[in-house]
């Protein structure tokens, strides 16, 4: 038995590794790979394919899991990529040791192995332009056409493909081809590109090269390179899989890894696409990569996500072989679980009302006490400042409440958690606007720590601070990047941009919370009483004045999904995978 079949229940990839285990296939190894190029930062879809190929390998005895970045586009990549992929990689939890390759350690390698298809008369070199080869393709309905320079001779073929390299010829004058069949009805086997002339300095070879490898042509031969002996991949990549196993085969290499294809992560109300996301960042519809409201990786983090949120959600989605949309609750779901456990309570309020306690002796201070984490006792507890003068949140308070509000309204009694029972006697208003600027109210020394000894119940209970001991801070409060489930879902031609949600950043400076955290360290998570996750901000914080990022509110609304699927209704955004 590996240790795949006593962590989990295999899914259709796990059951593949599985039984080439037991058959003996590639003598009983597990290789995986995770091959990253390195053209923007990792997002949370590239989280599920480094739990999948990093967690495989580790699952089954001596695996190994190798980190390589496809490195052969170099007008696109930067190290700052290389790093922040790395970090991040790091983060969620996994090392690859040892194991670190780039395919541009292969280049020279690869230039042979292009002679090697050239010799065999397996690829020419072609001078069409690049609008001309897109136009000698063909369609999904009609077949391609051959390149006029498809019957150069070898010698001639050899002759200009050493040239290019050399640095005779200018960018998109030649390039390499396979040569396959312009009449196939998979459009990536008609005698795609292998090799382009860019005059780019690369961050690694530097000007050593001027002509790189394609994609396609660089991925299937670093992988036999390596012994990658599972080539796991998401869907778009499966009509390129003749192409992989072509080259593979014309080469006749020593290692051929089997390609499996897998659903990549569609997340609603975000983007997935590099690209876009890069978009976002160039256009200054984001603060950065790293923007809490950003999918990536390092969004994720800098907002409070946790790795073993990340790592759970992505084990929960599964593996799947058609692509779906996975409802963002679930992911919230699964950091609100996880933080629920450790993240320690505290009294903070965001939109301040000042509230007078008539009664209560000038001067006097209270050190009061609460419970850090009720569900986790083992936290202890900590020591709250209470005295004459208090904020609470606006909306805890009504001067004409509507039925069942429970809260603080003129005459009514409520009480104030950890503290006493407390009843509004008088509102002062604004003269100019007319709006409430403070409260009077009185309260009942026989209810300290929040409970009455006769017996007396109220329905309502209010966070608060102290006035006199108040942290004043900036709390930013995140929605959803996009305000359609699906940002695609555009009309009249317009682009995924105009979905964009106007309010999805909301910054309030002017928060009111507990005196302990003036010196909470960045990344500290919290829960806010009544309010929601929060996080110390990695960037703008300073000291004594941090800055408070929104993880995610209270509510939950993933646990009303699950109710719907109890009771055998499911939610239209949910893949109906989700729901076994």
């Amino acid at each position: 038995m590996t240790i795949v079949d006593s962590i989990r229940p295999p899914d259709f990839i796990r059951n593949i590794v599985r039984e080439d285990v037991r058959a003996n296939k590639n003598d009983g190894r597990v290789v995986t790979r995770f091959p990253p190029e390195p053209n923007g930062y990792l997002h949370i879809g590239h989280a599920k394919s480094i739990c999948i190929n990093f967690g495989i390998a580790l699952e089954n005895e001596g695996g190994i899991y190798h980190l390589r970045f496809d490195d052969t586009n170099p007008s696109k990549e930067d190290i700052e990529y290389i790093e922040s992929i790395k970090s991040d990689i790091r983060w969620l939890g996994f090392d690859w040791g040892k194991h670190l390759y780039y395919a541009s350690d292969y280049f020279g390698k690869l230039y042979q192995y292009a002679v090697q298809l050239i010799k065999d008369g397996k690829a020419y070199v072609c001078s069409l332009s690049t609008e001309e080869i897109r136009g000698y393709r063909g369609t999904l309905t009609e077949p391609g056409k051959n390149s006029p320079y498809r019957t150069r001779s070898l010698e001639e073929n050899l002759d200009l493909f050493e040239r290019m390299r050399a640095g005779e010829f200018e960018d998109g004058s030649h390039v390499l081809r396979a040569k396959i069949d312009m009449t196939s009805p998979n459009l990536n086997m008609r005698d795609p590109v292998l090799y382009r002339i860019r005059h780019e300095s690369h961050h690694r070879t530097h000007d050593k090269w001027c002509i790189y490898p394609t994609y396609d042509f660089a991925h299937c031969l670093s992988d036999s390179i390596e012994g990658i002996t599972h080539s796991i991949c998401t869907l778009e990549f499966e009509n390129n899989r003749p192409l992989y196993d072509w080259i593979l085969n014309e080469l006749n290499v020593d290692c051929h890894p089997q390609q499996i294809e897998f659903a990549r992560l569609n997340l609603s109300y975000t983007v997935m696409s590099k690209r876009k996301l890069l978009e976002l960042v160039e256009q200054g519809y984001v603060s950065g990569w790293d923007d809490p409201r950003m999918p990536t990786i390092s969004g994720l983090r800098r907002r409070g996500y946790t790795p073993e949120a990340i790592r759970n959600f992505c084990e929960r989605i599964g593996v799947a072989k058609s692509n779906s949309i996975v409802d963002i609750a679930l992911l919230e779901h699964c950091i609100r679980e996880d933080l629920n456990l450790r993240a320690p309570r505290v009294m903070a309020v965001l939109y301040p009302l000042r509230v007078v306690i008539d009664n209560y002796p000038e001067g006097r201070v209270e050190e009061l006490d609460a419970q850090n984490n009720p569900e986790d006792p083992g936290m202890g507890t900590r020591k709250i400042p209470f005295s004459r003068v208090v904020y609470i949140e606006q909306d805890d308070f009504r001067e004409n409440p509507p039925k069942k509000f429970f809260r603080l309204a003129p005459g009514c009694e409520v009480r104030l958690k950890h503290a006493y029972y407390i009843k509004c006697v008088r509102v002062i208003k604004d003269e100019g606007t007319g709006k409430v600027i403070e409260l009077h109210c009185r309260y009942d020394p026989a209810t300290r720590g929040g409970w009455s000894s006769d017996g007396r119940k109220v329905r309502g209970t209010l966070h608060w601070v102290s006035a006199a001991h108040a942290l004043e801070a900036e709390v930013r409060l995140y929605d959803h990047l996009f305000i359609k489930a699906n940002p695609y879902d555009v009309k009249d031609g317009s682009d995924f941009k105009t979905n964009l949600n106007p309010n999805s950043l909301e910054k309030l400076t002017s928060c009111r919370m507990e005196p302990g955290l003036a010196g909470a360290r960045p990344g500290s998570r919290y829960q806010f009483l009544r309010q929601g996750y929060f996080c110390v901000d990695s960037v703008d914080s300073r000291e004594g004045a941090p800055v408070f990022n929104r993880i995610v509110p209270l509510r939950d609304s993933w646990a009303k999904i699950e109710k719907a699927q109890e009771r055998g209704s499911f939610s239209p955004t949910i893949p109906r995978s989700l729901h076994s």
